[in-house]
């Protein structure tokens, strides 16, 4: 399954500027967006495939795709989190953060550590809500579903868990305002520092503390840059990990946050619901599922047609029976083109040459309305018989004696319709079997 890990441009933050434009107007309403978005793109989320910058409308695609704050652009609090609705979250974490936030509570997006349940002790991350939303909406103007936010740094929950410090290059050495950075992860938040000054080193000392004061403390991970590899060792005195730009990028979007939440969760639930669930049936670890499916759906075809081709048999077999049954009975029919059909003929033709007469003849329609003529009705003035049925003008029935009469016929194996003073005899027909 591949990934595909982007960049996010850094925030604008105040600072005096030479090129004349006003720092303030940046700080509020600047995206921090670039033309071009480094990116790192993994065929499995553990090895980098390739890396590079590119416009928005250019960036690979990929079955995920994850968006990675800057160090400097996530404040970490940890807080009691509210017993509140879902609904009702963002407000009472606004109640609870408002003397704590550098931005007015409107312009700050939250995010909760998961599960996020009220009433533990969690961290909660703070971004700028305008920048990040306008910096969203620039990828997906351009086609990209950001599946996830996530920090490149986070803090850590217990002691146990190790701090991390990444140094790198802030700004750019060709304008010379390039200055090496520091970012330490602990128990206590993540902090970002200028190399230059001493409140890095009381940072360092710090953390030092920390770790000593607390039995089973992990070490700290240090990595930096390519960039920043000299100046950090330079600086902590120890060597430090060399990790390239896209290996931080796949480092971090392996994290368990998502700051998509709340008013920046994706509009498109269904269709993203739909979109996961068909990524991870199509992933590795759902390829036995697969192959079981396709194994049941042959099974389903070969049984469905191995129970045609039986059912296809026995009617063969009773059709080619029918047909020596009436070649047997009726010899002289030599080309048979439906055996049932000949067979009813052929029966009639035999029966007519022995002077016995059918179902449908004059003779049995009489007997049949003679049986059941009702008591005290008067003869019949005149009848017609055509195409087997029997046509008798009989006035003078009243409507208690033509039910009784319609009773007697159908019990008899024959029907009888009344109109206009005449009653229609015929034989009843036999509804077949669907």
């Amino acid at each position: 399954m591949s990934v595909l890990v982007i960049a996010m441009a850094a925030r604008s933050r105040l600072a005096a500027r030479d090129d004349g434009r006003s720092p303030s107007a940046e700080a509020e309403g600047g995206t921090g967006s670039a033309d071009e978005w480094p990116y790192v793109l993994s065929p499995d989320g553990l090895a980098v495939g390739r890396s590079g910058r590119a416009a928005a409308a250019l960036l690979p695609k990929a079955d995920t795709v994850v968006a990675v704050l800057g160090e400097a652009d996530v404040s970490w609090h940890r807080i009691t989190l509210p017993r509140a609705p879902a609904s009702r979250m963002r407000a009472a974490l606004i109640g609870v953060l408002e003397e704590a936030l550098l931005d007015e509570p409107e312009a700050a997006h939250f995010a909760l550590a998961p599960p996020g349940t009220g009433g533990a002790l969690s961290w909660v991350a703070v971004a700028h809500r305008p920048w990040l939303a306008a910096a969203l909406a620039t990828l997906e103007s351009n086609g990209l579903v950001i599946d996830r936010v996530v920090p490149a740094l986070e803090p850590g929950d217990s002691p146990a868990h190790a701090s991390s410090g990444h140094f790198w290059v802030d700004g750019s050495a060709a304008e010379g305002d390039a200055h090496p950075m520091l970012a330490l992860a602990n128990v206590q938040g993540v902090s970002c520092v200028r190399l230059a000054g001493s409140l890095g080193k009381a940072m360092l000392a710090v953390n030092a503390a920390n770790a000593a004061g607390e039995p089973g403390a992990a070490a700290t991970r240090w990595t930096a840059t390519p960039a920043a590899a000299a100046a950090a060792e330079q600086w902590l005195g120890a060597p430090v990990a060399v990790l390239s730009e896209a290996e931080r990028l796949l480092r971090a979007a392996r994290s368990r946050w998502n700051l998509r939440q709340f008013e920046l969760l994706p509009r498109r639930r269904g269709t993203k619901a739909l979109r996961d669930g068909a990524r991870r049936f199509f992933s590795p670890e759902w390829r036995p599922v697969r192959l079981g499916l396709l194994a049941l759906v042959l099974v389903q075809i070969i049984g469905i047609n191995a129970w045609a081709w039986q059912l296809n048999a026995g009617l063969t077999s009773k059709r080619l029976a029918m047909v020596e049954l009436l070649r047997n009975t009726h010899p002289r029919v030599r080309d048979v083109l439906d055996a049932p059909l000949q067979m009813e003929r052929e029966t009639v033709l035999l029966r007519a040459a022995a002077g016995r007469p059918g179902d449908a003849d004059l003779e049995v329609l009489l007997a049949a309305a003679a049986t059941a003529w009702p008591d005290g009705q008067g003869p019949v003035q005149t009848l017609r018989f055509e195409n087997g049925k029997l046509t008798l003008a009989a006035p003078g029935f009243t409507d208690a004696q033509l039910p009784v009469l319609r009773e007697r016929l159908l019990a008899a194996g024959f029907d009888a319709e009344w109109s206009e003073g005449r009653l229609t005899v015929a034989r009843a027909m036999v509804k077949k079997p669907a």
